[in-house]
């Protein structure tokens, strides 16, 4: 039911985290992978990685805010194996952070460029190549940050992932006639590199606002976006799937 056998997904933020912990994972189950981050060197390990685990990967580096390069993945995956399955748009960044009277333009800019911007492009290339297969699954990486919690001092990193679950619904209802599945997926605090805790404290207050009092593992939230990749969830989309640890609703 989660198998990925002769599907072909395109993983964006695959250099660390959350996108290489699901590259591998997509790669295990099946699919032929194309791992796409600014990294040249790392995505060049993770393609040997997947390669000694009997996987199949190729890397393309390049700037998910860049229109050529989201045309560009695509192109690799038609040329390279034939098509497009799945693509899971899940690069992003924090951006910067502060009062919004001290928040400059260009840092707004520069932050739903890259998170909301730079999944537009994503869908706009990736969306035709799936219905050319007969359908897939497009997942984009929201968060729970501005739609369940609101969080001071993230007002650009808020918008710009509420906006991914508004295109996300609105894809969903538009390609689901042609059997293009939308979802997005809403991480909770994961270990990753680019997490905002920094210090044993800082850890210590993330992983106290969670239900379950720990933060994610990154293959943690790669099995979520397994699930919305893989036939197991053939009957959902449109949806903000929740994989938070519980910290949209916990209060203690």
């Amino acid at each position: 039911m989660f198998a990925l056998t002769n599907k072909i997904a395109i993983v964006t933020g695959a250099s660390s985290g959350i996108g290489r912990a699901t590259a591998r994972l997509f790669a295990e189950e099946g699919a032929k992978v194309i791992v796409a981050a600014r990294r040249q060197a790392e995505l060049d390990a993770l393609v040997a990685e997947i390669a000694d685990a009997d996987g199949t990967a190729v890397a393309l580096a390049g700037d998910v805010r860049d229109e050529a390069y989201a045309k560009a993945l695509v192109d690799l995956a038609v040329e390279k194996f034939g098509g497009l399955d799945i693509a899971f748009n899940n690069a992003g960044a924090v951006g910067q952070m502060g009062p919004i009277s001290d928040l400059p333009l260009e840092g707004w800019r520069e932050t739903l460029d890259t998170n909301l911007t730079s999944a537009f492009l994503g869908a706009k290339y990736q969306v035709p190549a799936m219905i050319e297969r007969g359908g897939g699954s497009l997942i984009f990486t929201s968060t729970f940050v501005g739609h369940t919690v609101g969080m001071p001092g993230m007002t650009s990193y808020a918008a710009s992932k509420a906006g991914l679950i508004g295109l996300t619904q609105v894809l969903a209802a538009e390609y689901g006639p042609k059997g293009v599945r939308v979802n997005a997926l809403l991480p909770g605090g994961t270990d990753t590199p680019a997490a905002t805790f920094k210090t044993p404290e800082s850890r210590a207050f993330v992983e106290g606002l969670h239900a379950l009092k720990r933060v994610a593992m990154p293959e943690e939230i790669a099995r979520s976006a397994l699930y919305l990749a893989s036939d197991a969830s053939s009957f959902t989309t449109g949806a903000a799937l929740l994989a938070d640890g519980g910290v949209s609703i916990n209060r203690t």
